[in-house]
């Protein structure tokens, strides 16, 4: 298997025994959450170098991704070199900076070992979804064989999808076993837990799924698989990340935060950051703490670079990703 090559510099998360003592009596006040989140993107105005510092940020915390039924190693092999280099020489050479990469490449397992291959030297990891993604209805001994076979493949992360009837049903033991047996199949790979929040009912059975994953040892917590009618929105990641904050105080552990899906444009990048800055400091905006899964992100974020660099917009064809 190849080495790991992973950006992850804090402590592992290693769990807790299950208690549901920290969450059970939780609530969340949606119409407060709503408003919070509101104030996010309008509350706070980014404008010209300092707009893009938080975009460059942004790109090197996304975890470039690729999942399409149509998925060929030659579309990986492409999607890995703009992981390498996602902005154009020029763009680099006005910002003044020598190099930019993301933060990772996503793919499915099948496609593990033509990314590893592909992004060789390059420093960035393989990130690997499995457990039967995007339902995760797959017998337990076939979503954890899944994850050990993008493990050996050479992935350094793994985003698991969890099972969303244990979280409506409120089988939070049940939960909680499946997910510590991914993190254990994992081993040194770092575990990512997609909730699939938009199919949780609640923000509050949002947040009990986030303790829960936590406790049973995921380094981060992800929103959505992205194939969701409802997927990242702005009141579930404060959700999500006001759950990570009360799990840290409890244990002193850092945990990581992903939203996925529904992040197209820079502003969104950029109310992300502002989310994860305001509520979790300045750690959280690093990568080992901080991912965006996206794949047309990029190309919205490299647009408004252009813009900035030159003067001019370019047609988004102009920065197609693969």
């Amino acid at each position: 298997m190849p080495p790991i090559d992973t950006p992850h510099l804090h402590p592992r998360n290693p769990g807790t025994p299950l208690d549901l003592a920290w969450f059970d009596k939780i609530a969340v006040n949606t119409p407060a959450a709503t408003a919070r989140a509101a104030t996010l993107a309008t509350r706070r105005s980014v404008k010209k170098e300092w707009q893009a510092a938080w975009l460059v940020n942004a790109i090197q915390c996304i975890d470039l991704t690729t999942l399409a039924g149509d998925d060929t190693e030659a579309r990986v092999a492409r999607l890995c070199a703009k992981a390498r280099r996602p902005l154009a020489d020029h763009i680099l050479e006005g910002l003044g900076l020598d190099a930019v990469k993301t933060g990772a490449v996503c793919v499915y397992p099948t496609m593990v070992g033509a990314a590893v291959r592909a992004l060789d030297g390059s420093g960035i990891p393989v990130a690997s979804v499995a457990t039967g993604f995007p339902a995760g209805l797959m017998p337990l001994n076939l979503r954890l064989a899944e994850i050990l076979y993008a493990v050996e493949q050479g992935a350094a992360e793994i985003d698991i999808v969890i099972n969303r009837a244990h979280v409506l049903q409120g089988d939070w033991a049940a939960l909680y076993d499946e997910i510590a047996a991914m993190r254990e199949a994992c081993g040194d790979a770092h575990i990512k837990a997609i909730l699939a929040t938009g199919e949780l009912g609640s923000l509050r059975n949002v947040y009990k799924a986030s303790m829960v994953a936590m406790q049973a040892g995921a380094d981060f917590i992800k929103t959505s698989t992205g194939k969701e009618t409802v997927n990242a929105t702005l009141p579930v990641s404060l959700t999500m990340v006001r759950a990570l904050r009360d799990y840290g105080a409890r244990t002193g552990y850092k945990i990581g935060f992903k939203p996925a899906g529904g992040l197209k444009t820079a502003k969104d990048a950029i109310a992300w950051q502002v989310l994860m800055k305001e509520e979790l400091g300045r750690d959280w905006l690093r990568s080992d703490l901080f991912r965006i899964g996206a794949s047309s992100l990029l190309g919205d974020i490299e647009r408004q670079l252009e813009h900035y660099v030159t003067g001019r917009y370019a047609s988004g064809s102009r920065h197609a990703l693969a």
